[in-house]
C-alpha cells in the first residue's frame, strides 16, 4: 500500500514555465490533485512526453518521467509498459505532437490496447513553435504557416481513438477540474489503453478556440454530458435530447417534440464502437452541441500481459532463454 500523499508530493521543485493564462495550468493541477487519490506510489509512475507545450509536463510531476522525442512518446511509453507491468504509465501529448508526426504511434498504441493513460491536450494549434496550423484547426484557419487559411480537414481526436477501437475514449475541458478528475480517474483504473482528448485553451496563439461551448452562460446549451445507463438530455432544463434517425445518424431534438421514448440511452460499454462513433460526429466543431464525458469503455486484454503470457509460455517450453544461442542461430555473417 503506498504511503498517504497530498498535491504538493507530486509537485516538482521545476518552474511552471507556460505562458500566463495557458490551460495547461488547469490540467496539470488537475492531475496533481489527483494522483494522492489513486493510491499509487510516485515512485511506480511514469510520465512519458513528446514535444510541444504540454510536453513540458514531466518535469513539473514528481515522479519517473521522460521527455522524448516528437510524436514518440506512446512508442517509448509502450516499452515502458510492456517491460514494467507493475508501473503506472501516463502519456502526455498534443495536438500537434500526438495527430502529426506521432500519429501512427498514437493509433497502433491504442489498437494494441497497450496499458497506457493518453492524454491528449487539443488547443488546434502549434503553441510551442508560435503558432502554425495544426491537424485539428479548421478549414480556413489563418496562421504563420496558412497565410491564405487552411485547405485541410481537421482530425476529430475521438473519432480517431473510436476507429482504432481504443477501450477506453473520453473528453474533458481545461475549465472544469472536476470533471477533469473524475475523467482522469476512470481513464487511469481502466485496463488498457485509455485515452482522453482534452480542449484545452492556448490564449496566446489561439485564443477563445472553444468559448462558444465553454463560456459559462453557454455551456448547458452546448456540453451534452454522457453518463452510462442514462437518456442523453442537456439544456438548461433537460430540454434537449439525442436520438437516432431512421438512417443510423443521430440528431439533436427538443424532448417534448420527440417523447422521452426517442431519447438515446448512453452505453458506454456496447462491444461495437459504432455508435460512440456515431456520438462524435455529432458536432463538426467545436461551435455545435458537443458531447463530453466517456464515450466507450470495454475490456478486451491488454498488449502488455498477452506479450508476457507468451514469454512465460515459451520459456515453459524451452528452458531459460540463450542470448549466444539466439545470436548463433539461423542465417550468420562472419565479418573480418
Amino acid at each position: 500500500m503506498a504511503q498517504p500523499t497530498t498535491r504538493k508530493d507530486w509537485s516538482s521543485d521545476q518552474e511552471v514555465r507556460w505562458c500566463p493564462g495557458c490551460g495547461d495550468y488547469g490540467i496539470l493541477a488537475a492531475i496533481q490533485s489527483l494522483m494522492p487519490e489513486l493510491g499509487v506510489k510516485r515512485a511506480n509512475t511514469v510520465f512519458v512526453s513528446g514535444i510541444g507545450c504540454s510536453s513540458r509536463f514531466p518535469y513539473y510531476m514528481a515522479t519517473y518521467g521522460m521527455h522524448s522525442i516528437h510524436g514518440r512518446a506512446p512508442a517509448v511509453a509502450t516499452g515502458v509498459a510492456v517491460s514494467r507491468p507493475d508501473l503506472d504509465v501516463w502519456v502526455i501529448t498534443g495536438d500537434g505532437d500526438g495527430l502529426s508526426i506521432g500519429g501512427n504511434h498514437l493509433l497502433h498504441t491504442l489498437r494494441r490496447n497497450v496499458n497506457l493513460t493518453i492524454i491528449l491536450f487539443n488547443n488546434q494549434i502549434y503553441g510551442l513553435t508560435k503558432g502554425q496550423y495544426s491537424p485539428t484547426s479548421e478549414v480556413g484557419k489563418v496562421t504563420k504557416s496558412t497565410p491564405f487559411g487552411s485547405v485541410d480537414h481537421p482530425y476529430n481526436p475521438i473519432s480517431l481513438a473510436l476507429g482504432a477501437e481504443a477501450t477506453f475514449v473520453a473528453r474533458t475541458h481545461d475549465v472544469d477540474r472536476k470533471h477533469m478528475i473524475e475523467t482522469f480517474r476512470r481513464a487511469h483504473d481502466h485496463r488498457g489503453a485509455a485515452f482522453v482528448e482534452v480542449f484545452q485553451n492556448c490564449n496566446v496563439f489561439n485564443d477563445g478556440a472553444f468559448e462558444q461551448i465553454l463560456a459559462r452562460d453557454k455551456r448547458p446549451n452546448m456540453l451534452i454530458p454522457l453518463h452510462h445507463g442514462q437518456p442523453i438530455r442537456f439544456g438548461a432544463d433537460g430540454e434537449l435530447g439525442v436520438v437516432a434517425e431512421p438512417d443510423g445518424t443521430l440528431a439533436i431534438a427538443r424532448v417534448d417534440d420527440v417523447g422521452t421514448e426517442r431519447v438515446l440511452v448512453h452505453d458506454e460499454s456496447r462491444d461495437d464502437p459504432g455508435l460512440a462513433f456515431a456520438l462524435s460526429r455529432l458536432a463538426r466543431g467545436p461551435y455545435e452541441p458537443t458531447p463530453i464525458g466517456v464515450f466507450r469503455a470495454v475490456e478486451r486484454p491488454d498488449y502488455g500481459t498477452e506479450v508476457n503470457r507468451q514469454l512465460l509460455a515459451a520459456s515453459e517450453r524451452r528452458g531459460p532463454a540463450d542470448l549466444g544461442a539466439l545470436l548463433r542461430s539461423g542465417t550468420t555473417w562472419t565479418v573480418g
